[in-house]
């Protein structure tokens, strides 16, 4: 169904709707932000909504409460935050420069509380921290809630780490030391206990219609034939039977994580509003989460459905009207080539979708590389990933909060296979290598029954790359070479890399959450640890495999800051070596290159710089003399790439006054 609303009538309504209780000096702000960005918001919202209404004029009174609601916001928003919205929409890039560096945690394994994470502010200035990512810190549900990803109030603090005016001190304090916070909101379902649950459960008809909920397995039956299960040993299924409700409810998750059905516009407001409430606390940047989930079809995986990215869409048009210094993530762990989609493909005003998404393909690519001293995956990646739209950025990072999942590299690892068996058989291998013990790595399995299946991978990055297993200095050199390489590749990629808290230190798996009742059903605990305040105090020894790696990322990090090649929407072009344990790029222009060089394999590889730059399309610099950033060496055509090393290599008259 098809509403016209663009009669100059109707948008002059709607246009008054939103500024309605605006104060006056704002309205020619907030009009041009309305125009710019209402013609694409009205377009999704009529392809997701208007059939759910009578006729167009329902439809128009539900489009007016909702632009009301927006004006509401802005009403409230803080001059402060205004003031922000005014920058950044004057300075639309300023997410993708090279000085942009997040750094990822729990509040409470970090410093306790939210107070405490104000305390820790100088570690992240030192860092060069500019986003700080805490994973769920709103009121969770009571006992089980994932980790914090069952919310039970998207307004309330959980208790344990503070109150709303503890979140909106800290944003204040991050915000003065150049830091935006970032929160994860939830978007695919709520918990059990939240006021919607409660209220279905009560028997409120309009509240029931928040969530899929069915009377018999009849339609439940016909889903799951299609669908895929997220925690198939602790989870299995996508439904559960809800005894208040006398129905089975969509489930994807966990049986307390009820799905939202984003189908009843309703819901679509709801949610939109409690996101502008926390960005008006002070919340700079949203981790939207489980967004391929958002839109259910029969006979489909239930994934990346067109109307999960037109819900996206038209978020990031109220977040660009209402607080345009606000950033969405999409995290979509989903193969290379459903991703960028979740920036968007449009113009400049149509289609766009969220700022940033995980680039959860090259991540797995890098630590299968590791796994077979062969970079052939990491390049297929490379080679699928398409230069950034305008304003956005990929999240680059080495590990997470979540296991590492191997499938996102199927269709990578289709183009080196003769089948499916042979693509399950390299998979299977390199998720055995990182959680079997019989390699340098000390990783687990996660949701691990069939022995010959392709399993998630736990574990802290230190484990992973050898430090728990090494007994030489030297296989702790190469488990530092090995870290520090993962993390050179999302330094140079193109996006803003994330640091998860811990890895600065080389802080090891965390064995005791077996004996937390709450933990021990879940392994990606395993790599969820306290911070460390031992290891922290050793950051600047010379001594330890803490300083060493501390410094090293401390140096890589100051030396990024300073290349503008290392931009998210600087050019990449991809080089072809011949040696399969290399990968190589070279990112910025021909005028002013940065070849990044890393070596996956555990020996020392020369490589004619000239040869590799022959079939690149870039002859002009097969003449030029290299310097290696990272160490200030000079070299000409040929070079030594240490085992697990890597090169920054830049032209020897660039740069002339850069420090070490």
């Amino acid at each position: 169904m098809s509403v016209p609303l663009n009669q100059p009538a109707c948008q002059s309504a709607l246009l008054n709707a939103l500024l309605a209780g605006i104060t006056p000096n704002l309205h020619q702000r907030i009009t041009t932000r309305f125009e710019q960005h209402f013609p694409a918001l009205q377009h999704v919202l009529q392809q997701l909504y208007a059939s759910q209404f009578a006729d167009s004029n329902a439809f128009q009174q539900w489009l007016m409460s909702l632009l009301s609601a927006l004006g509401n916001s802005i009403t409230m928003r803080p001059a402060n935050l205004l003031e922000l919205d005014q920058q950044r929409s004057r300075d639309r890039q300023w997410f993708t420069r090279q000085n942009m560096l997040g750094y990822c945690c729990y509040a409470d394994r970090f410093a306790g509380d939210l107070k405490g994470v104000q305390q820790r502010i100088p570690h992240l200035q030192e860092l060069g921290v500019t986003y700080l990512h805490l994973l769920p810190f709103l009121k969770a549900r009571a006992g089980e809630n994932d980790g914090g990803f069952a919310i039970a109030d998207f307004d309330a603090i959980d208790p344990r780490l503070g109150n709303m005016q503890d979140l909106e001190d800290l944003c204040a304090a991050l915000r003065h030391a150049g830091i935006s916070l970032c929160s994860d909101f939830i978007l695919n379902h709520v918990a059990d206990d939240h006021p919607w649950a409660l209220a279905a459960k009560n028997g409120d008809a309009s509240y029931r219609d928040y969530f899929y909920h069915y009377p018999d397995r009849t339609e439940p039956d016909r889903f799951e034939e299609h669908l895929g299960q997220v925690f198939p040993l602790v989870a299995p299924g996508n439904f559960s039977y809800v005894q208040q409700l006398q129905a089975w409810v969509w489930t994807t998750f966990y049986p307390y994580q009820w799905d939202l059905n984003y189908r009843n516009p309703a819901v679509f407001a709801d949610m939109a509003a409690a996101l502008l409430r926390l960005a008006n606390r002070g919340v700079e940047a949203f981790r939207l989460d489980s967004t391929a989930f958002l839109w259910k079809r029969s006979g489909t995986k239930c994934m990346n459905q067109p109307e999960a990215h037109q819900i996206l869409q038209a978020l990031r048009c109220l977040v660009d009207i209402a607080a345009p210094g606000v950033l969405l993530k999409a995290e979509a762990i989903v193969e290379t080539a459903e991703l960028p989609a979740y920036l968007g493909t449009g113009t400049e005003v149509q289609e766009k979708e969220c700022h940033l998404a995980y680039h959860a393909s090259l991540m797995a690519a890098a630590w299968a590389a590791l796994a077979e001293q062969d970079s052939s995956l990491v390049r297929r990646v490379c080679q699928a990933t398409p230069a950034l739209p305008a304003q956005a950025s990929w999240l680059t990072y080495v590990r997470c909060h979540d296991d590492i999942g191997w499938n996102v590299l199927r269709p990578e690892a289709a183009l080196e296979a003769s089948g499916t068996e042979e693509i399950q058989h390299r998979l299977s291998g390199i998720s055995r290598f990182y959680g079997s013990n019989d390699s340098y790595a000390r990783g687990q399995s996660f949701q691990a029954s069939d022995p010959a299946a392709v399993h998630g991978t736990v574990g802290m990055a230190s484990a992973l790359t050898g430090f728990s297993s090494a007994q030489t200095p030297q296989e702790k050199q190469l488990a530092r070479q090995r870290l520090l390489l993962l993390y050179g590749l999302s330094f140079c990629f193109g996006g803003m890399p994330l640091i998860y808290m811990g890895d600065e230190l080389a802080q090891g798996n965390d064995e005791a959450y077996t004996c937390v009742p709450a933990q021990a059903a879940d392994s990606r605990w395993l790599h969820r640890p306290e911070w460390n305040e031992d290891l922290y105090s050793q950051r600047h020894s010379c001594l330890g495999d803490t300083g060493a790696v501390f410094n090293a990322l401390c140096h890589m990090l100051q030396l990024r800051r300073q290349l503008p090649q290392l931009a998210a929407d600087a050019p990449r072009r991809l080089l072809q070596p011949e040696q399969p344990a290399l990968l190589a790029f070279i990112r910025g222009t021909a005028e002013q290159p940065l070849m990044f060089i890393a070596n996956f394999s555990d020996e020392h590889i020369s490589v004619a710089l000239s040869d590799l730059l022959a079939g690149s399309g870039m002859k002009d610099l097969t003449s030029m003399v290299w310097r290696n950033m990272l160490d200030k060496t000079i070299t000409g055509q040929a070079v030594e790439v240490p085992a697990y090393g890597q090169l920054w290599l830049i032209e020897k008259t660039t740069m002339q006054g850069t420090t070490a």
